[in-house]
């Protein structure tokens, strides 16, 4: 059965050497010293190895059944769901008025991704429900937050999002669930909605769905939807649990992963619902939700990835095939280890690399949240808010490419679902597809995100490289050579992308987007390229200054080196697509395909 240890070490290395967290002047920040935040890593890390790993793959072979209406979530779940909620952690960042502990984002984020790389589909029940409450947190009125926040904070109740239709999906303009207002401000909602992750289960006694629908007699297409807020069971007055509401589950999905998460069909047929925020204008308090949703999907193609990659790392050293090239490595037995051959090495390599400048990427991520939201700072906002399609649809893509290669370690056994590595493949997919297609995050990135305030974010980010570069330049040759001129050479690449799309984007946008996946994973090395500079040079100055875990710092280097020479040399290969243009893209007829 594969095992999952939490990166603690990692984590703790990330906040305190590289982003230096107590230090930054964000709200919050300076309590978290490094023996506070290794108490809670400690404690998560043992959830995740300990309770929620072992049932990772009884939820995977059992997955949810339907009877009689009601979802039945695999064995252990709802055991293991009120461990979770008696520890408090599904509150963990949320505001202390509504029952939690009011953690910044950033600590939210490195406990996310432990609880997600042990089992994705259980974590994801709490995961909406953080998204649902953050929603109405930022766009309900006062009652609405006394009403339902507390139970949801601590995840008494769950809660969902509800856009996707049968005939549409990233188009929700083309939607048709309905909202008839009532005499006393309520709304009467019917329709069906597809895909709808947690949507039905017994781990709760209510479930709170955020519904988009159109307001009878509303504008047209997108200008026309509002967002509702539609509870399994009313809610009296004085917060008890009232009759059932007009929702009901008409099925599950059967999906190709996250078989322990309850993916729903969910009808409304005449059901009570509730105006959260203003009417007409549902996308924007539906985004709040979003967001947050696709940096935390981001975050499980990085947990993916690193599971994958642990047990991979077991299974190269473990299992004997083959000779080394060079001279046999263990004598003693009948083969050497899988680990010494030096494509398995390769392998191992770009998932070790890609896992941890993904996990300093998505906590750098988390630190702009936290300083647009506690400190007010509009820069770090229009930062991530760049970073968000990039967070989501790189990370994701890439984490995929990682779990089949962990996979690939294995050889035939990978193949075989006893030893457990398909279900990281699997699991990992629809990270790719939900909460936005990766496609659909590219058009994003360069449609709007490049030209959002004139541009004002992406040269901010810029900035920022050039500033690193500047800084930490000269003091260590090797340093320079090694991590500071393969940054430069790949930021200066993506500028060259840059000006290809506004020299060509306005003559024919189809050059632009023709070039936005590319450009997409073209800004994600450079992040990532960032992130192991970031490293190489706290890992350098851990070392000058004598730290006692050497092993641990030179290893970081070696890392980061590799990622430098032999991954970020990918945006010379992405700009060169880019500047070909949308000719050979748009070249044939839609008969000829």
């Amino acid at each position: 059965m594969p095992r999952y240890t939490a990166p603690t070490k990692d984590l703790s290395f990330i906040i305190h050497d590289v982003l230096k967290a107590t230090q930054s002047g964000i709200p919050g920040y300076d309590e978290l010293e490094a023996d506070f935040t290794a108490a809670i890593f400690e404690e998560a890390g043992k959830i995740a190895s300990g309770l929620l790993q072992p049932l990772n793959t009884i939820g995977d072979r059992e997955g949810c059944t339907l009877e009689n209406g009601v979802v039945r979530t695999p064995t252990g779940f709802k055991a293991a769901f009120e461990q979770v909620k008696a520890g408090g952690w599904p509150g963990l960042d949320m505001p202390e008025q509504y029952g939690g502990q009011n953690m910044p984002a950033l600590i939210g984020t490195a406990v996310g991704e432990m609880f997600s790389a042990s089992n994705q589909a259980f974590t994801m029940y709490q995961g909406l429900t953080h998204g649902a409450a953050s929603a109405i947190l930022a766009h309900g009125t006062d009652a609405q937050k006394d009403m339902y926040l507390p139970n949801m904070v601590s995840c008494e109740w769950t809660g969902t999002m509800n856009l996707t239709e049968p005939h549409c999906g990233t188009d929700l303009g083309l939607m048709r669930t309905k909202a008839a207002p009532q005499g006393d401000g309520s709304y009467k909602i019917t329709g069906q909605k597809i895909f709808i992750s947690s949507g039905e289960h017994d781990m709760a006694e209510n479930i709170i769905h955020l519904v988009l629908a159109k307001i009878e007699g509303g504008p047209e297409g997108i200008k026309g939807v509002s967002l509702f807020i539609v509870p399994k069971f009313n809610v009296n007055e004085d917060g008890s649990l009232g009759a059932r509401n007009g929702v009901a589950v008409g099925s599950i999905e059967e999906k190709m992963g996250i078989h322990g998460n309850s993916t729903c069909v969910m009808n409304y047929d005449g059901a009570t619902g509730y105006l959260l925020g203003e009417q007409h204008k549902g996308m924007r308090a539906m985004f709040t939700m979003m967001n947050e949703a696709r940096l935390g999907v981001g975050m499980q193609g990085l947990a993916q990835a690193d599971a994958a990659y642990q047990n991979a790392v077991d299974y190269a050293k473990d299992r004997l095939q083959g000779r080394a090239v060079t001279g046999t490595e263990n004598p003693d037995g009948p083969a050497d280890p899988l680990i010494v051959h030096p494509d398995i090495r390769r392998s191992l390599m770009e998932q070790k690399s890609f896992t941890e400048g993904a996990r300093a990427f998505l906590l750098w991520g988390a630190t702009l949240i936290d300083a647009a939201h506690r400190s007010g700072d509009n820069d770090a906002d229009g930062l991530v808010s760049l970073l968000t399609p990039v967070i989501k649809g790189f990370v994701t893509d890439q984490g995929y490419d990682m779990t089949v290669k962990a996979q690939q370690v294995y050889g035939g056994h990978g193949y075989i679902e006893e030893w457990g590595m398909s279900q990281y493949t699997r699991d990992a997919r629809i990270a790719m597809i939900y909460e936005g297609a990766n496609g659909v995050q590219a058009l994003d990135l360069v449609g709007r995100k490049l030209a959002q305030d004139g541009g004002k974010h992406v040269m901010a980010f810029f900035d920022l490289v050039k500033g690193f570069c500047k800084d930490n330049a000269g003091q260590d040759e090797a340093f320079d050579r090694d991590f500071i001129e393969p940054l430069k050479a790949a930021s200066k690449d993506m500028q060259a992308a840059s000006m290809y799309f506004v020299q060509n984007g306005m003559k024919n946008p189809n050059n632009a987007l023709a070039g936005s996946n590319d450009f997409m994973h073209m800004f994600g090395h450079v992040c990532l390229g960032l992130m192991w500079a970031r490293m190489g040079n706290a890992a350098r100055e851990a070392l000058v200054g004598g730290a006692s875990d050497a092993a641990f710092y030179e290893t970081k280097l070696a890392t980061g080196r590799y990622y430098m020479a032999r991954q970020l040399p990918a945006t010379a290969l992405h700009l060169s697509r880019i500047q070909s243009g949308a000719e050979t893209v748009m070249a044939l007829d839609a008969a000829n395909f």
